[in-house]
């Protein structure tokens, strides 16, 4: 990797004291993990907005609050490496390398989006990204993963599978026979629970019987990691080390991201399980984006005017993705059994 060192950056003594993402990665590579993190934000907050003009039909799971996770996860991964995702999973297919225009298309029905406007919301994929799916079934993807963390090893190829999933998949059986099995064959699969502290309205103290989702590792023979979810730099560094083990081929990790959703579950819920001082406290003092923004400052890698720039080019790519898929083509009735397939 590229060195964080450049001519305005503050540092004390040789810069070691700085977190793992300011020392591991270069100042571009920070700068995209910001920009993707602004997509990622403003890409729900306009299919949201979207929702609300009945432009969008249906539900979505928004992860508004969660930027972090899935951008830090993201940063060590090549492009061949593969990803599997949850029904709340855009952040999951940005930090990929998603095209929000194809996204946007994709929420609107249209022949141009990802699944030709017959997955929607739930069912994004970019095969040619890594991408293999979001998955509406909680925990769907994890055994998804794992098959293709067995693939990878067979082939020798090299690749790492991430397992997306929330807390409320760890209770599901599929979890617990997945991570049996990748590390009884120790495949290059790292599996990360993004611990928003609710399965829909039920919060992991009343679900859950360990204190933390990740202790469930030792029962499975691999390292558990608990991190700030909500910490860029805690995520990349967690996720470094676990695609690190992968690569090398010792098999898989459990990281447990502690993070907050700021919407409720989907557009149906109205959070009547969550206290107003609850969610007052993270969207303002745990905000993933303001604390990845004040680190870039108070290290010296952007300013406001850089990062003002920068969000204001997200604006105009949401905008044009916004546009593109209102004047995308609608499906023809007549390929209604197109892609539709039986024995």
């Amino acid at each position: 990797m590229a060195s964080a060192k450049t001519s305005n950056i503050k540092l004390k003594d040789d810069g070691s004291n700085l977190p793992f993402a300011f020392r591991h990665y270069s100042p571009d590579q920070l700068k995209e993990a910001l920009r993707k993190m602004y997509l990622i934000r403003r890409f729900e907050e306009g299919a949201e907005e979207s929702y609300t003009r009945g432009l969008i039909h249906g539900t979505m799971h928004l992860s508004i609050g969660q930027e972090a996770s899935a951008v830090g996860i993201s940063m060590p991964l090549a492009e061949q490496d593969m990803i599997t995702s949850t029904h709340r999973g855009h952040g999951h297919c940005i930090a990929k390398g998603a095209d929000v225009s194809r996204m946007f298309a994709e929420f609107f029905g249209k022949e141009t989006g990802y699944c030709k406007g017959r997955g929607g919301s739930m069912h994004i994929a970019d095969v040619s990204k890594g991408n293999l799916g979001a998955n509406g079934i909680v925990g769907g993807g994890i055994p998804i993963a794992v098959g293709a963390a067995l693939s990878a090893k067979k082939q020798k190829n090299g690749k790492v599978v991430i397992a997306y999933f929330g807390d409320g998949a760890n209770n599901e059986g599929a979890f617990h026979e997945a991570l049996n099995m990748a590390s009884v064959w120790k495949l290059p699969v790292v599996f990360v629970c993004e611990n928003n502290g609710y399965g829909m309205s039920t919060s992991t103290a009343r679900s859950t019987a360990v204190a933390n989702v990740a202790d469930r590792a030792v029962a499975y023979n691999m390292p558990g990691v608990i991190v700030d979810g909500n910490n860029l730099s805690d995520v990349a560094e967690a996720s470094h080390n676990a695609v690190e083990r992968a690569r090398r081929g010792e098999g898989p990790t459990l990281i447990e991201c502690k993070t907050y959703r700021h919407r409720g579950h989907s557009k149906s819920d109205r959070n009547r399980y969550r206290t107003k001082e609850e969610i007052e406290d993270w969207v303002s003092n745990r905000d993933p984006i303001h604390l990845f923004e004040d680190q870039l400052k108070e290290f010296g890698f952007l300013d406001d005017r850089q990062i003002t720039d920068l969000r204001d080019s997200v604006e105009k790519e949401i905008a044009d993705a916004i546009e593109f898929a209102k004047d995308s083509p609608s499906p023809d009735l007549s390929n209604l059994t197109r892609d539709v397939y039986t024995d």
